[in-house]
C-alpha cells in the first residue's frame, strides 16, 4: 500500500510567503482599499479584497478591477508606497509558522521561501518577523530576472542545489499549487483565509490542511 503523504519526508520544503508563513492579509487588504478608493472605486467594490492575497499585485489589480496593464502597474506602485509604511505588527507570523520552520530545520530539512512578492520586500518582512533566520534561501520577484511563481520555485531550488523531485511546496492559493505543478513539485494547500473552499483541491493540491499546526503534526509523523 502506498503512502500518499510520503512526499512530506522529502529533504526540501518550499513555502509561499504571504498568507502561508506570514499573515499579511489584513494589511494587504487595507492598503489595497486605500489605493482603490483613491482611484474612485465604490465601497461595494472593496467589500472582499482577498483576491489580492497571493497573486502578483499587478495581476491582481488588472484581473479583478478592470484595469489596463499600465493602470495596474500604477496602482501597484501606489500600493507599495503605502505598504512601505507598515511595521512588523501589521504582518505577524501565521500560527505555527515559526515552530514548523524550526522543526524542519532541526530534523535536517532544507527550507526556502518562493514568493510572488518582490524579493527585496519579502526579505525585509521575513527579517522583521523572524522568518529569515529560519530559512536557507529566499526567491521572489526580481524585475527582468524572475517574474512568476514557477520562476521563484525553480530559483529557490537552484539556490539550495536541489532538484524538484527532492521538494514539496506549501502555499495558500491556487497560484502556489500551479507554480509547483509546473516543476512537478507536489503542493500542500493551506486554507488560511484567502482561498475559497475547493480552490486548492481544484488546482491539484496533493494535500490540503486547515492551518500550519495541522501540517506540523503530519510532518512530525514522517520525519
Amino acid at each position: 500500500m502506498t503512502d500518499d503523504l510520503a512526499f512530506l519526508a522529502r529533504p526540501v520544503a518550499l513555502f509561499d510567503f504571504d498568507g502561508t508563513l506570514v499573515d499579511t492579509g489584513p494589511i494587504v487588504m487595507r492598503t489595497a482599499a486605500a489605493v482603490l478608493s483613491a482611484r474612485g472605486y465604490a465601497p461595494e467594490e472593496l467589500a472582499d479584497l482577498s483576491c489580492l492575497i497571493g497573486p502578483p499585485l499587478v495581476e491582481g489589480f488588472r484581473d479583478n478591477f478592470r484595469m489596463t496593464q499600465r493602470e495596474a502597474e500604477e496602482a501597484t506602485a501606489e500600493y507599495r508606497r503605502i505598504f512601505d509604511q507598515a511595521g512588523p505588527s501589521d504582518y505577524p507570523p501565521m500560527p505555527g509558522a515559526l515552530e514548523l520552520l524550526d522543526t524542519l530545520r532541526a530534523r535536517g530539512r532544507a527550507v526556502a521561501v518562493a514568493t510572488s512578492r518582490l524579493e527585496t520586500g519579502a526579505r525585509k518582512l521575513a527579517a522583521d518577523v523572524g522568518v529569515l533566520p529560519r530559512i536557507d534561501a529566499l526567491a521572489g520577484v526580481v524585475p527582468g530576472v524572475r517574474a512568476t511563481k514557477a520562476d521563484s520555485i525553480a530559483d529557490a531550488l537552484k539556490m539550495l542545489g536541489r532538484a524538484p523531485g527532492e521538494a514539496f511546496m506549501v502555499g495558500d492559493r491556487h497560484h502556489d499549487v500551479e507554480g509547483a505543478a509546473a516543476l512537478g513539485v507536489p503542493c500542500v494547500g493551506v486554507y488560511s483565509g484567502a482561498a475559497k473552499t475547493g480552490e486548492l483541491e481544484g488546482a491539484g493540491a496533493a494535500l490540503t490542511v486547515g492551518g500550519l499546526p495541522e501540517l506540523l503534526d503530519l510532518v512530525r509523523q514522517r520525519l
